[in-house]
């Protein structure tokens, strides 16, 4: 049984080992894990008179998560698109979406490749989180392998997280953005972290 424990000591080991993060990389603020706070920070690829980030909350108020200066004579009544990106449940308050104004007409960004489109040339971390996060990483602040980043003229370069399976794993990914054109190169960096326990409370929350 000792033979076997200490085996399994050492692959454990070697499996965590793949997730090294190079002495270069800084690590994430905190702050930018959390979606909302990415929004400001967007550089649209073009120019647009108004935009705003929504929920597809029914209470027009409680839906606004972000929006830019607004002039005073433009008026917006639009209604609540069917989908959008980064879902995560069905029903109010589920997605969220873009409402800009182009030239006094209004336009809908309500997918993920649609965000990426307005958010267009990458213009700085922020904008690189968000465009990752329409891929499906996250930012895992307890963790370098999960939230390190690298600024470079042409790239920005990140380490960011997915996770996965019950008990969670999560996986540490180096991934390369070209700032110009907003293409995204991902590798999977190796597993450095795995729970004990298998929490089921957001598969119940999300129903």
């Amino acid at each position: 049984m000792k033979i076997i424990a200490f085996a399994f000591l050492i692959l454990s080991s070697l499996f965590f080992a793949q997730t090294t993060v190079p002495d270069d990389y800084r690590k994430i603020p905190d702050i930018l894990d959390t979606t909302e706070y990415l929004y400001p920070f967007i550089v649209p690829d073009k120019d647009y008179g108004y935009w705003r980030i929504l929920t597809n909350d029914t209470d027009p108020e409680k839906a606004v998560i972000y929006e830019s200066q607004m002039p005073d004579f433009m008026t917006i009544n639009e209604p609540l698109p069917e989908k959008g990106f980064f879902q995560k449940c069905m029903g109010n308050r589920c997605f969220s979406y873009i409402l800009a104004c182009k030239k006094e007409r209004s336009v809908y960004f309500s997918s993920e490749q649609q965000l990426r489109d307005f958010i267009g040339t990458i213009d700085n971390l922020p904008e690189a989180i968000l465009l990752a996060q329409t891929y499906g990483f996250s930012v895992d602040t307890g963790d370098k392998a999960g939230s390190s980043y690298k600024i470079e003229d042409r790239h920005i370069n990140l380490y960011l997280s997915k996770s996965k399976g019950c008990p969670e794993i999560r996986e540490s990914f180096f991934i390369k953005i070209n700032r110009k054109n907003g293409k995204l190169e991902s590798k999977n960096n190796g597993v450095y972290f795995k729970s004990d326990n298998c929490n089921t409370s957001f598969q119940t929350d999300s129903k």
